[in-house]
């Protein structure tokens, strides 16, 4: 069994990275079990979504301290899911902060860093991905999912590979996206390298 969880803010297609994991899952044959914990996340809250893939799945939510991999879409959901993580698991960041409206609000300076330099002291491997060059060279936000599910499937730590993610891109996002959405699988996993 793989417990996979994703993290992120609200709009960063958390939802959307966890149904084309199962669905990828499902593609090899397997079982997947999802479930999203969503809150105030149209305002830019926190977004969890749980992964569950293989046999012997019960219940669709990981219990604390059992997920082998975290995917965060923004440090700071990567600190706050870390007791989640096993010992040894991995955490695939993006580097890219997004900054709270209540961050905002105050006028203070959160770039994610004092949340990367806490990930590295970590006894866990980390890949920090580099979100904000990503999405420049997509040339959309909306990719970072993508790219983010690149790096992990590149990383050897699931039983996916960025092809399996590209088959089912191509089978379940509408056509017109699946440039930009398989160009950015591409240059996440070609981070991790």
């Amino acid at each position: 069994m793989l417990n996979i969880l994703l993290c992120g803010v609200g709009g960063q297609g958390t939802v959307l990275a966890s149904k084309i994991l199962a669905g990828s899952a499902i593609m090899q044959g397997q079982d997947a079990h999802t479930a999203e914990t969503i809150g105030m996340a149209q305002r830019g809250g926190s977004v969890t979504s749980h992964v569950r893939l293989g046999d012997g799945v019960c219940s669709p939510l990981i219990p604390l301290g059992q997920a082998d991999l975290i995917i965060a879409f923004e440090p700071a959901e990567a600190v706050r899911n870390l007791p989640y993580l096993k010992e040894g698991g991995t955490v695939v960041v993006s580097n890219t902060a997004v900054k709270p409206v209540t961050d905002a609000l105050s006028a203070s300076d959160y770039s994610g860093e004092e949340m990367l330099a806490y990930l590295r002291g970590e006894a866990i491997r980390l890949i920090e991905v580099d979100g904000e060059g990503l999405i420049r060279t997509c040339g959309s936000a909306k990719v970072l999912n993508m790219a983010l599910l690149g790096a992990a499937a590149a990383s050897g730590e699931m039983n996916i590979t960025p092809e399996d993610l590209c088959s089912i891109i191509r089978t379940t996002l509408p056509e017109k996206f699946h440039e930009m959405n398989l160009k950015a699988v591409e240059l996440g996993a070609q981070s991790v390298h």
